[in-house]
Parts: structure tokens; sequence; C-alpha cells
């Protein structure tokens, strides 16, 4: 219980890390200079959800034993591979995997997954 524990938690912070790199890349034009139109807030009801998933998406470290960064970098394509073939298309109308959002979206939000799964392996590697 408590393994599972510190992967929710330190999924969750991951997913704060993605989050803000998200709103920081939007924010100062990094994504619309990649022909993306990723610029979200940081308002509550787009955070909060972001984060449960992100802790949900942390128990699959569960799985892969002591958390490195090989595994960390492969585990990052799970739940970008959920946003892309399920978030995007069917929640956000964006076309599959936010294509309509400019053709780079499937390689910026990997790049933020996988933010996310070093954040998250470094944070269990220290509790």
């Amino acid at each position: 219980m408590r393994t599972a524990l510190a992967c929710y938690g330190a999924g969750s912070l991951g997913a704060l890390a993605m989050c803000l790199s998200l709103w920081l890349a939007g924010r100062h034009g990094v994504h619309q200079s990649l022909g993306v139109a990723l610029a979200p807030s940081l308002a509550p009801w787009w955070l909060y959800p972001r984060l449960v998933w992100g802790g949900l998406a942390g128990l699959a470290f569960l799985l892969t034993g002591r958390p490195t960064l090989g595994r960390a970098l492969l585990l990052s394509f799970l739940p970008a591979a959920v946003d892309l073939a399920v978030v995007y298309p069917f929640e956000l109308h964006q076309g599959f995997a936010g294509l309509e959002l400019g053709l780079l979206t499937p390689l910026v939000v990997w790049l933020h997954w996988t933010l996310w799964s070093l954040v998250t392996a470094l944070a269990l590697r220290l509790a």
C-alpha cells in the first residue's frame, strides 16, 4: 500500500511539473512557434483532472520495479497515447492525435509526458 501511495503521489507531482511546463510553453509562445495551438491556463478546472490522472498514471511505475531513466521514458508513451488517441479526439474534439491543433501536437504532447515520467521517476527514487 505504501508503494502504491508513493507512486500516486510521485505521479501527481510529475503531473504538476507537466502542467507547469505546458502553461509556461504556451504562455511564452514556444508551442505557437512550433505551429501548435496549445496554451492552457492554470485554472483549477484544467489543473485538477490532470493531477488526478497523472497520479493514476504514476501507478504504472508499480509494474516496472526500480524506476530508471529507460523505464521512465518507456512509460511516457502510455499516457501520451491515451491523450492522443482518446482525450484529444473524443473529449476535446481536436481530431486524432490533436492534429487540428497542429502537426507537431503529438511530439509536443509526448515531450510533456516525458517530463512527467522523469519527474515521477526522480520523486520515486528520492522517496
